[in-house]
């Protein structure tokens, strides 16, 4: 008998999956347009900003969930603690993607099948969720670039 595992996220509330696909989720405020991720929860840090600067100018945010990609590396070193990864370690990609629209950098873990030898600067990635990893309950989730086909 097969079953499977219930899927968690690996951080809870940074991302979900909304309107058909991963988005990261973050805040923006309300006054000035400033985006943040991970989210803000005290006041709009753009110096520009007339807001109240109270932290009720903050609104949760989706981001959006495509972007070309700005830098990427291979890890081939396993990371410390607090970062969680398979046993044995088996190394991945990164990419620091710009967001279409925000036109700011996340960084984030490639889908597994990419190497560096199939990214390029400039490159349109979407989000996608991918396992990071897994205990006898469940897997744990986080967000993944992949390459749009």
């Amino acid at each position: 008998m097969t079953t499977t595992k219930e899927r968690r996220p690996a951080i809870d509330g940074w991302f979900n999956e909304r309107d058909g696909g991963v988005r990261l989720l973050g805040t923006r405020c309300a006054s000035c347009g400033t985006p943040y991720f991970p989210r803000n929860e005290l006041a709009c840090r753009n110096p520009r900003c007339d807001g109240p600067r109270d932290g009720s100018e903050l609104a949760e945010y989706a981001f959006s969930a495509r972007g070309r990609i700005w830098s990427y590396a291979d890890s081939r070193y396993k990371p410390p603690p607090p970062y969680v990864s398979p046993d044995p370690f088996r190394p991945y990609t990164v990419a620091a993607v710009e967001l279409e629209d925000e036109r700011m950098v996340v960084l984030g873990q490639v889908v597994p099948e990419c190497t560096v030898d199939d990214l390029a600067v400039g490159m349109e990635v979407e989000l996608t969720e991918g396992v990071l990893y897994e205990d006898d309950d469940a897997e744990y989730t986080v967000w993944m670039w992949r390459p749009v086909k």
